[in-house]
């Protein structure tokens, strides 16, 4: 699964917080990692290596402090890391490069305005020509094999029937903003508010530009287009299955004929397939999928089949990890992978028939507030890859490689920000926990100039998700608590991935619970090292780190402050507002809320509140529609009534991903380590 004040400026931000430690601590020194300083963080996105191997375009991303949003330009470099250079004027908002296929141009989006139109450029003499402009932002860029056409998908609106006639409002008058009338079961999206009535659907337009002619039909969602070889048809993943908006997770492989538009079917079972691709010869279609048991974390396996869907087999049926974005080898011999394994993020060749060959480990870098997986890759045609690199330092960097060879990294884009700056330091650790002896994997952030004869305040955040993991990549928001004097410890508790199906579903139905002895194991782990002080400790996390939080103050009394941001509190309430509406009650539950009213009371954190005595802070964006606002206000309310020590930030225009506003990532971080200085060396009073 991220009192009302709104901060716009980053120096409004420094004078209102505790941004020293009280004067028990050790203050900051001039070399720690600020929040101004996330200003100056940049990094990778999007890499695409050209045809022949020997260049490649990425986005070079960061936090804009004057707009307050991220902004990204288009660069290029070759192969072997000379002539790194802007493709364009930094100021030009362009992004989703790609390769023409002889290598000659380069397709990409260029927003003007609010508006996206298709531009091409033509890498020879710069030259560049818009093919079209568009009513919205297009998705899923291809072109075709011989580089005559390029498709994409787009969402074209769709006015619904109207129940009634109201009358027009006289000239001049102001009656507020229009009605929602709303029938759709999924009515709203996080990052994108209320949704618009209509569907992404599959477009064409010629390489040369003209207008764009639509593909697909119908009330259906339609997903990344791949052509075929010979040029003739697309094959997308879509759920086109008659009330499909009720069984989210039935996604099929389809073939659009782009000559009649007619389509056809090629896989038929229960549980999504995504993601195809065909082979270069045309014969074999790869696609990623699971057959739906309607577990909470379910292995995405990688299949290949025979252009008509038939003979369908499973590729690497041993390895026990979700397999992503497959793409084939020009020799169609096998395909490229990327999949999490123990915290670690890596590139790997599957073969047709033979074992798995790891390429590259340490992919990621596009999670700048915490240290989640997320990264990007692509191949040229002689198998040599391009792909985000990850550090603890860094976020995503540049980096190529070739089976073979050693990786190179192209990029050190925050060089220049570690010139002056010394970060935190990340240590890997394992544990057992106390529910049964599972072996747990942890992460360690320890201040720059750390010194293990000193007593440190600890904080333990929790990853979200829960289906996800942590590792040992890049973190602003544990460089700006390490730099606040803080150790930190992150951890990969069971229900996370990168381990396997039967870990990942160790809380199936039974989340929160036993997830809570991993984390507490953890921070004994940690005491028992002999530099963290037993009485000072934290804890915080964001949405499903969030509700670990919430579980904790209500089963322990051991930390002395708690920030919970973008939790869910109460189940029931949650399950029939999140934007996921079909799935979460489904999938995580099993039953209706009305249907077993106690399994949800039992894992809800707000059943366990009269037992909080822990100041706990609450967080949630005004527009989060993932875990609304209105879970994080339940237990306020409660822990107010209480009369508990608490507070809430609410983040205006912030969805789930708090951190796409660069000042927002600090808000976050900052009133975290500002609630945690208050209570740091505070005498605390007993609950009335």
């Amino acid at each position: 699964m991220r009192s009302i004040i709104r901060l716009g400026a980053v120096a409004l931000l420094a004078s209102a917080l505790p941004l020293h430690a009280p004067a028990a601590q050790q203050a900051p020194s001039s070399t720690a990692f600020t929040a101004r300083d996330v200003f100056d963080l940049e990094w990778v996105r999007d890499p695409q290596i050209s045809p022949d191997g020997k260049r490649v375009i990425f986005g070079r991303t960061g936090y804009d402090i004057m707009k307050d949003g991220q902004r990204s330009a288009l660069w290029i470099v070759n192969a072997d890391g000379s002539d790194l250079r802007a493709l364009m004027t930094p100021d030009r908002r362009a992004g989703s490069p790609r390769w023409s296929p002889d290598g000659g141009r380069v397709l990409f989006v260029s927003t003007v305005d609010g508006n996206s139109e298709l531009v091409v450029r033509w890498m020879d003499s710069g030259q560049e020509a818009r093919l079209t402009k568009l009513a919205d932002a297009p998705g899923g860029l291809a072109w075709s094999p011989d580089g005559k056409w390029i498709a994409f998908t787009m969402f074209v609106p769709a006015e619904p029937k109207p129940l009634v006639s109201l009358i027009a409002p006289p000239e001049g008058a102001d009656w507020g903003p229009p009605l929602k009338y709303i029938e759709s079961l999924v009515y709203r999206a996080d990052g994108e508010g209320y949704l618009k009535s209509g569907y992404r659907h599959i477009f064409v337009v010629p390489a040369e530009g003209g207008t764009p002619r639509q593909l697909t039909n119908g009330d259906y969602d339609h997903g990344p287009p791949h052509w075929a070889p010979d040029g003739r048809s697309i094959v997308f993943g879509s759920n086109r299955n008659p009330g499909g908006e009720y069984d989210p997770q039935e996604n099929e492989i389809y073939e659009v004929t782009l000559a009649t538009g007619a389509i056809r079917q090629l896989t038929h079972r229960k549980g999504p397939d995504i993601t195809p691709a065909v082979s270069p010869d045309g014969k074999l279609i790869a696609y990623s999928g699971y057959d739906d048991r309607e577990q909470g974390y379910q292995v995405t396996h990688l299949y290949v089949m025979n252009r008509d869907g038939s003979g369908s087999r499973m590729l690497a049926p041993t390895l026990d990890r979700d397999l992503a974005d497959a793409v084939w080898s020009a020799d169609g011999t096998g395909l490229y992978v990327q999949y999490d394994d123990l915290g670690d993020t890596r590139l790997a060749f599957v073969p047709l028939n033979g074992p798995v060959r790891n390429l590259a480990d340490r992919l990621g870098g596009l999670s700048i507030d915490r240290p989640y997986g997320g990264s990007s890759f692509s191949v040229a045609n002689d198998g040599r890859f391009a792909f985000t690199l990850a550090g603890t330092d860094h976020p995503a960097d540049l980096a190529v490689g070739k089976a073979g060879a050693p990786v190179q990294r192209l990029t050190n884009l925050n060089d220049d920000l570690w010139a002056t700056k010394k970060p935190a330091t990340v240590e890997e650790i394992w544990y057992k926990s106390s529910f049964d002896g599972r072996r747990i994997q942890g992460w360690i952030t320890k201040p720059a100039h750390f010194d293990p004869r000193r007593k440190y305040p600890l904080i333990l955040e929790i990853h979200g998700g829960p289906f996800a993991n942590y590792g040992a990549r890049f973190s602003a928001d544990n460089q700006l608590y390490a730099a606040n004097g803080f150790v930190v410890l992150s951890t990969n508790p069971r229900g996370s991935t990168s381990y396997g199906e039967e870990f990942g579903n160790l809380i199936h139905h039974d989340y929160p619970n036993h997830d809570y002895d991993d984390l507490m194991t953890g921070v004994d782990s940690l005491i028992g090292r002999g530099y963290i002080a037993p009485d000072s400790l934290f804890v915080t996390g964001g949405s499903g780190g969030g509700v670990l939080t919430a579980w904790i103050v209500g089963h322990t009394t051991r930390f002395r402050a708690a920030v919970v941001a973008k939790p869910v509190i109460n189940w029931e309430s949650f399950v029939l507002n999140a934007d996921a509406l079909p799935f979460f009650a489904r999938y995580w539950f099993g039953k209706m809320p009305w249907e077993d009213p106690e399994s949800y009371r039992r894992r809800s954190p707000l059943t366990y509140v009269g037992h909080v005595t822990t100041p706990t802070m609450m967080i949630t964006g005004e527009e989060d529609w993932r875990t609304p606002a209105s879970e994080a206000e339940q237990f306020y309310g409660a822990l107010k009534i209480r009369k508990v020590p608490t507070a809430m930030l609410r983040i205006p225009d912030a969805s789930h991903g708090i951190d796409e506003k660069g000042s927002n990532l600090i808000a976050k971080a900052m009133y975290t380590i500002g609630w945690f200085d208050k209570y740091r060396s505070q005498q605390l009073q007993p609950v009335p």
